[in-house]
């Protein structure tokens, strides 16, 4: 009885939460799992990447249509963790590897716009583009120069140049051009949120894209504010 009456409180509520809020909570969770992960053993890290597809493929074959939504999110998340685990596992050094690394899946992301899989290539493609924007900020900044050295650096160093990184950022130029492109990005969210067709809207495909390019905003933000306050809370060093 007990068994019968949670599945039917179950069944009449939203599977967990909400595609954007699960999406954008996919974006926070490498900087507090995957990031400490990759540090200590990046080859299990690799790995796991099989379980998120195990998960996703499984629960996408659900009737459910929330919970498919949910089996097509965990393929996408799939597709960016392998990307950070081997970047971050073996690639770190070098930058400028980072965004043809995390890039590796586009073919299939964009062929999967017209399939079940259109949430995957929505949360894959809508990460990929928040990367960019990172990438392509830090190398008009100038710190990208810094990321060799922070990541290679000993144990005693590496604060003080994460630290000399942050305060270069806090520049006039780099700040403008900070300034410039979050307000690019933070159009572009609002514009796919205020775009939601309705051959979307039952996924909401658009608005989770929109949540992830926000939450990005927000842990590139929070990571700056970390380089300049507190060097060893940014997660980028050990």
């Amino acid at each position: 009885m007990v068994g019968g009456t949670w599945q039917s409180i179950a069944s009449d509520r939203p599977w967990f939460v909400s595609v954007p809020k699960a999406a954008a909570a996919m974006v926070v969770l490498p900087v507090f799992l995957q990031a400490p992960w990759v540090r200590v053993h990046p080859f299990s890290a690799t790995l796991f990447t099989a379980v998120l597809v195990t998960i996703g493929v499984v629960l996408n074959r659900s009737d459910d249509q929330q919970k498919a939504d949910w089996g097509s999110l965990f393929v996408g998340f799939s597709g960016s963790w392998l990307a950070g685990c081997v970047f971050w596992g073996w690639l770190r050094a070098h930058p400028v590897l980072h965004l043809p690394v995390e890039a590796f899946a586009l073919p299939l992301a964009l062929a999967g716009f017209g399939t079940r899989w259109r949430l995957a290539s929505a949360f894959y493609l809508s990460s990929l583009v928040g990367t960019a924007f990172t990438d392509l900020m830090m190398a008009i900044t100038g710190v990208m120069r810094f990321w060799p050295e922070v990541v290679t650096a000993s144990l005693d160093k590496a604060p003080q140049l994460l630290h000399e990184a942050g305060l270069h950022l806090l520049h006039p130029l780099p700040i403008t051009a900070l300034a410039l492109a979050a307000s690019a990005i933070v159009w572009l969210a609002n514009t796919l949120s205020k775009h939601e067709t309705a051959a979307f809207n039952s996924n909401e495909t658009l608005s989770m894209s929109a949540a992830v390019l926000m939450t990005t905003l927000w842990v590139d933000g929070l990571f700056l504010l970390a380089a300049v306050v507190q060097p060893g809370l940014s997660g980028l060093i050990e």
